[in-house]
């Protein structure tokens, strides 16, 4: 049964003694683990899944096994890597499940032509009402436009530019060599500053915000499932 002690000072503990916390049941430790990366991670899905509802879904499930593998994490990665390919692997399994691409995503693979794959973020890009709307708000014109990168370069950006993680972190997270992490990256940043120019500077904060009703929203539903289970 999850348990929640109060008066523990959890952003003082290590990654390895926050799992282990989780481990023995405190309930405590893993609101505050979920709160610590709720933004990254859902950022992580959305990259994949490109849909704010299947990334909040994605993201809760990911939780779940998490909790359920919290024994399995050693340390020898951080968490936030030990997470991001939980949440990687989760959103993935959903989009080869949806029937919305013809495709299943290739995060190993690699595009042959530059050009086609900027040829297909023109196509992708074409304005409709809703999107001239957005465009008033440099944050939504950064969110397109990283939607619609090829997309083994999306998820790279988004770990690289907008999470900041390093090449390092982001070859094991995804599972490929380093020198993959830094072509791909930029590549994708001039696809964006030949689609963007000076405005990608302005928006990286506002991206894909994750405001506390959204937040407390994950932790809540994450919460009611875990103890919905142990009961």
């Amino acid at each position: 049964m999850l348990t929640r002690p109060t008066g523990v000072d959890y952003k003082r503990l290590s990654d390895l003694d926050l799992a282990n916390a989780v481990k023995q049941g405190d309930g405590g430790a893993f609101v505050y683990l979920m709160r610590r990366f709720n933004q990254p991670l859902y950022r992580v899905a959305r990259s994949v899944l490109k849909d704010d509802s299947e990334a909040e879904e994605a993201l809760q499930d990911a939780y779940l096994q998490a909790y359920r593998n919290i024994a399995a994490y050693r340390g020898d990665a951080s968490m936030r890597t030990w997470l991001t390919r939980i949440v990687l692997n989760e959103a993935i399994a959903r989009l080869r499940k949806s029937a919305r691409r013809a495709s299943v995503i290739e995060l190993h693979g690699d595009p042959s032509d530059e050009r086609r794959a900027s040829a297909d973020m023109d196509e992708r890009r074409t304005p409709g009402p809703e999107q001239a709307a957005m465009r008033v708000q440099v944050r939504h014109i950064l969110e397109k436009n990283i939607d619609a990168l090829p997309d083994v370069f999306r998820t790279v950006f988004v770990l690289r530019a907008l999470e900041e993680m390093s090449v390092e972190e982001v070859a094991v997270s995804l599972g490929i060599p380093e020198a993959t992490v830094r072509t791909r990256f930029f590549r994708a940043r001039n696809l964006l500053r030949q689609a963007l120019s000076r405005q990608v500077d302005y928006a990286f904060e506002e991206a894909f915000s994750f405001d506390g009703a959204r937040c407390n929203g994950i932790v809540a539903a994450v919460m009611k499932r875990l103890d919905s289970a142990v009961d």
